[in-house]
């Protein structure tokens, strides 16, 4: 069997839906396969989708993640090339993005509503009090900061005045889901000769 140009880790913090999505994305893709996910969470429902989808699990705490003599020996473990931020909360350290592309997802169009705090519904809930008429997502390239790195797409929706943050964030979820896979799937193969 060939061995994939880019294997993804898929780092989460929360419900895991877009980790699924980009799982069943890659499912028949002989160059790009997501090979482990990373959870700093020990109660994230995202556990249960990677079980399900027989993707490996890693969990880190806040100590596991900013120690380079823990986190770098288990990510070559995996012979990892490319790490995905799929709705993880905690900051990537500096020593993990010295040697490795990453990629983040932000439910909002940066630089508008983002940095420390900022995910989730709490990005919903400021799009509505705001009054702004677009929201969307941002899709970035991961650096030392909160959503400030360089921008690689985004796409926007409507926000309507009778808009819940349900409402919204179902709305920002098929966009996540129908993108970011597509973005992933460029990013990666373009990153594949350099690493």
């Amino acid at each position: 069997m060939k061995t994939p140009s880019a294997r993804l880790a898929l780092f989460a913090s929360g419900n895991g839906s877009n980790v699924q999505r980009i799982c069943e994305y890659f499912r028949e893709d002989t160059r790009i396969r997501p090979v482990v996910l990373v959870c700093d969470r020990p109660s994230a429902p995202v556990w249960e989708r990677a079980s399900r989808l027989g993707l490996p699990a890693l969990a880190v705490d806040r100590k596991k993640l900013n120690d380079a003599a823990f986190m770098l020996p288990a990510l070559q473990s995996y012979k990892i090339s490319h790490i995905v931020l799929a709705g993880f909360l905690s900051l990537v350290p500096p020593f993990v993005l010295a040697e490795y592309p990453v990629l983040n997802l932000h439910p909002s169009l940066l630089p508008a509503f983002g940095g420390k705090g900022m995910y989730g519904n709490r990005v919903h809930r400021a799009v509505l009090a705001s009054g702004c008429a677009k929201s969307g997502i941002t899709i970035h390239e991961a650096n030392e900061r909160y959503d400030e790195g360089k921008v690689i797409f985004q796409a926007e929706c409507e926000v309507s005045p009778q808009d819940s943050e349900r409402t919204l964030a179902e709305r920002i979820h098929r966009l996540e889901h129908r993108y970011f896979p597509e973005v992933i799937e460029d990013w990666a193969m373009r990153f594949r000769d350099a690493v």
